[in-house]
């Protein structure tokens, strides 16, 4: 079948590159293909009573489907250019947060409105962290909770569906290059198009890897971020989320020279288990209705990596560490901070024994016997620094999840329009490698559908 534009991954770069192109012309034929399933179809079969951990479904139904890995996330859209992806390196500081306040306007028309927007401007927080050899990331965060941001998927599928053709579970096995057309070739059959974009987010890199090697195109290697997810009494961290929500903290080792960061703050969420290449790992999520909202607060503690010469294969690396805490634990490994000091590992009854009630069921272990020394040397230095700006952060019952690791695709080679060395075929989102966020990864969508609109429109 022939097409206009094939998009592949329907994650936010995908939706929102499809949501601009219907708006300028509707017109345009267009394809979104979907290695997993619809939104209402996705259900991971983890039900905390008959399926405590995680099954190794064929398709996660948590990292793919319409909405990518961010539709059951706390829906957090970062409107800054100090973290998110390097976005802006190829269309402008300007550009990308007008696009990200774009995002948000669209966001805002499809449920998302009466949502709260944060800010860390202005906030004498921002002086404690300095006084405390901490640095707070500026930045602007629309928090949508995992329940509204459904609700905004569920609306932008509806305003799509009977204008795009999508194809849920349909991989893309691959892609050919015939007779100036892309073609996506599927066990269902061949779809070509003049116009290509990929938007296979971070489940999709080695997918992404493949292609790049198969087509010739350009990729650098890119980091990976390994730590734990941080679990602890909401009220330690509530003088922080009610005023920020979601704080960005960047601390420098005194032990290494090591940069740790807080990521992904859930205030009053839940740690959840996430599938990548099957291999089991951590997150964590939060809700706007308070209904779902629980007694606890988590965060991750993350220290990137980057390796390039001679050995260059980054997430290979976080993959060896997440596969030995599966080894040890079946899965998610859990531990007191206390018990990680003592050098002992925490066992169901010193669990069972904390103040603190797990929203997760992981199996208790020890953590130093997976983390490599240096990442666990800083991840413990930040969570003392932590301690001077919200005290109780360094309690004995302070839950640790490992590991946590977030992958990154290799860097591919794309212009300043996110186009590869081919003209009409672009990748965005986090496959690309240079988007690692929401807001970011849904600009990129947005940048790259005004360009093949414009396109189309100049061939008429």
């Amino acid at each position: 079948m022939k097409y206009d534009v094939i998009i592949i991954g329907a994650g936010p770069g995908g939706i929102f590159s499809a949501y601009e192109l219907i708006k300028i012309d509707q017109g345009l034929r267009i394809a979104v293909f979907e290695a997993g399933h619809p939104l209402d179809r996705r259900r991971c079969p983890i039900d905390g009573i008959k399926v405590k951990s995680c099954i190794n479904c064929s398709c996660c139904s948590i990292m793919s489907g319409f909405g990518g890995a961010g539709a059951f996330s706390d829906g957090k859209y970062n409107i800054t250019n100090d973290f998110g992806g390097t976005l802006y390196e190829h269309i402008g500081k300007k550009e990308a947060l007008l696009l990200m306040h774009y995002v948000d306007e669209i966001n805002m028309a499809h449920g998302g409105a009466g949502t709260k927007l944060y800010s860390t401007a202005g906030s004498a927080f921002k002086t404690e962290c300095i006084r405390n050899g901490l640095h707070l990331l500026d930045a602007s965060v629309r928090h949508l909770g995992t329940d509204i941001n459904y609700v905004v998927l569920e609306n932008l599928y509806q305003y799509l569906k009977d204008r795009v053709d999508f194809y849920f579970d349909t991989p893309v096995e691959r892609i050919e290059i015939a007779d100036g057309e892309y073609r996506a070739i599927c066990r269902q059959g061949e779809f070509s198009a003049k116009e290509c974009v990929i938007s296979v987010g971070r489940s999709g890199s080695k997918w992404m890897e493949n292609v790049c090697r198969e087509l010739g195109i350009g990729t650098r290697s890119n980091r990976v971020d390994i730590g734990v997810r941080v679990e602890l009494p909401a009220e330690v961290f509530s003088h922080i989320t009610d005023e920020l929500y979601e704080s960005k903290i960047v601390y420098r080792t005194e032990k290494y020279g090591d940069r740790v960061r807080t990521f992904c703050m859930n205030p009053r969420g839940a740690v959840v288990n996430e599938n990548t290449n099957g291999i089991i790992t951590v997150n964590g999520h939060s809700y706007e209705d308070p209904a779902r909202q629980t007694n606890n607060t988590n965060f991750a503690l993350l220290v990137s990596k980057h390796f390039s010469e001679p050995f260059k294969d980054s997430n290979g690396y976080g993959e060896s560490i997440a596969r030995l805490s599966n080894m040890l634990g079946g899965g998610v490994l859990m531990q007191r901070f206390g018990d990680l000091i003592r050098g002992q590992r925490s066992t169901p009854d010193r669990i069972k024994d904390s103040f603190l009630v797990p929203t997760l069921d992981a199996t208790p272990g020890d953590l130093s016997l997976v983390l490599p020394k240096r990442i666990l040397d800083g991840i413990i230095e930040m969570l003392y620094a932590l301690d001077k700006v919200a005290p109780g952060t360094a309690n004995n019952d302070t839950m640790l999840y490992g590991v946590e690791v977030k992958f990154y695709n290799m860097e591919v080679d794309v212009d300043e329009h996110l186009e590869t060395k081919y003209p009409g075929l672009y990748v965005i989102g986090d496959g690309s490698g240079i988007t690692h966020s929401l807001s970011h990864a849904s600009a990129s969508g947005i940048y790259v559908a005004r360009r093949i609109a414009l396109k189309e429109c100049a061939a008429r």
